[in-house]
Parts: C-alpha cells; sequence; structure tokens
C-alpha cells in the first residue's frame, strides 16, 4: 500500500502543525471511518507534549479524509485537533 498526499493535504500540514510522516502512520494504522462522496476517515492520536498557538497539549489527533485508488490511498485533506 502506498500513501499519497493531494497538493491541498499536503499544503495544509504546515497551516495545522501536522507532518507528512504522522499522516502516512495514520492512514496506515488509524482506525477507519465512512466519509462522504465514498471516502474513508483515519484517526490516530499522537503524543504532542508541546505547545501550539500558545497553548500546551499533551495529545495531537489527526484525521485524514482519502480517497482509495486500487491499493494506494490518496489523502484529500488533513484535520488536527489539540488536547
Amino acid at each position: 500500500m502506498n500513501v499519497r498526499l493531494h497538493p491541498h493535504a499536503q499544503a495544509r500540514l504546515n497551516e495545522r502543525g501536522a507532518t507528512e510522516v504522522e499522516v502516512i502512520a495514520t492512514v496506515e494504522n488509524g482506525v477507519t471511518f465512512p466519509a462522504q462522496f465514498g471516502r474513508t476517515r483515519f484517526r490516530c492520536n499522537f503524543p504532542f507534549n508541546a505547545e501550539w498557538n500558545g497553548k500546551f497539549y499533551t495529545t495531537k489527533k489527526i484525521e485524514t479524509i482519502a480517497v482509495q485508488e486500487e491499493e494506494d490511498w490518496l489523502v484529500i485533506t488533513v484535520i488536527v485537533k489539540y488536547f
């Protein structure tokens, strides 16, 4: 299985505080849920223990929306939540 990032998802990494490694790990190891338009949502929590936008958080949750293309996944967007 290969995981690729759509240019939209790639552009969102920095502004939302995710890394490409985290996104790939989310697709490979995360919990899956159905999403709109036949897409799949992947979710995975990562230890964070750092500041984001001036506030300290212990956990970072990465969610991706992806579409399967044969055996590969194309990540359409990345959502990051801190808590």
